[in-house]
């Protein structure tokens, strides 16, 4: 697996970070943490002669740098890279460029081996697509900003899983609530709630809702398929049914201290755009940590 952790601030992408090294280590994946700073004009890329070249000779440092060397102290302060990268500092003389308005720094990692940091420069949600699509991260990680219509954009158009890292309190004592029903998702969407139980050591509530009290027989099957991929998992989980409406429901049951699992839509992406979906009602209203697998 392949993930991608967006972080923008020094002041409020703290829980992405550790949320997402966390997961990062917990299941050993390839991790890359990138920083979408201010557009550069092409004066300036001209005039720094930035493509290709080391940029130890900068004079001023480029937009986002101070966000990377804040994470890169995170990384270091939490054993996530080497000891010794604590005492030799932020290496900006290797932030190499590796494409118009792409420089990345390769880490030697002590929970991790594959481990980079990447900074990019222009629109966040087009920059991160361009992220994704090109190198196919299976997960992006993004903070819960105020402007949820930003995160809304990433869920649409960015072609990976996304974990919104939403009112994330490190003192919370989380359980996962992961809805399972009949639709196309709920399959990998119990695979990552199997990994994010593992990576958090936290149980599992499984939630089926139908809309009247008649329990469709093939979301049964789906809690059943569900229940038995936790057994089997040695992940200790609860079977929880409900009637009323799924993303009122959800998010009424979730309150502050669930991290909260559902499946992409199905729905065309115009039918989405119009008619909204549960995965994305459900994330722009509820009050905790939401993982929308694709």
């Amino acid at each position: 697996m392949k993930i991608l952790i967006a972080i923008s601030s020094k002041e409020y992408s703290g829980p992405t970070l550790d949320v997402g090294m966390n997961i990062a280590r917990a299941i050993q994946s390839s991790t890359t943490i990138v920083d979408v700073g201010q557009k550069i004009s092409e004066f300036s890329l001209k005039d720094v002669s930035m493509a290709n070249e080391v940029m130890e000779s900068w004079d001023i440092d480029r937009p986002g740098v101070d966000v990377l060397e804040w994470a890169y102290n995170y990384l270091s302060e939490n054993q996530f890279i080497e000891e010794q990268a604590l005492k030799d500092g932020f290496p900006k003389n290797v932030l190499i460029e590796s494409g118009t308005g792409r420089a990345e720094v390769l880490l030697k990692g002590s929970a991790l081996e594959n481990l980079s940091m990447i900074l990019r420069n222009g629109d966040i949600i087009k920059e991160l697509r361009d992220e994704v699509n090109t190198h196919e991260y299976d997960l992006t990680i993004i903070g819960g900003s105020g402007k949820r219509s930003m995160a809304h954009d990433m869920i649409q158009y960015i072609d990976s899983s996304i974990f919104v890292v939403n009112n994330f309190n490190i003192n919370e004592n989380y359980k996962i609530l992961l809805a399972v029903d009949d639709s196309p998702g709920t399959a990998k969407a119990v695979k990552y709630g199997v990994r994010v139980a593992q990576a958090f050591n936290i149980k599992v509530e499984l939630i089926t809702i139908s809309k009247d009290k008649h329990l469709v027989e093939e979301n049964k099957k789906a809690s059943d398929y569900a229940a038995k991929m936790m057994r089997r998992s040695g992940v200790e989980a609860q079977r929880i049914f409900k009637t009323g409406d799924p993303v009122d429901t959800i998010i009424e049951t979730a309150g502050t201290n669930r991290i909260i699992i559902m499946g992409a839509s199905s729905q065309s992406p115009i039918t989405k755009f119009f008619m909204g979906s549960k995965p994305l009602n459900v994330m722009e209203n509820c009050n905790c940590p939401v993982l929308i697998v694709k």
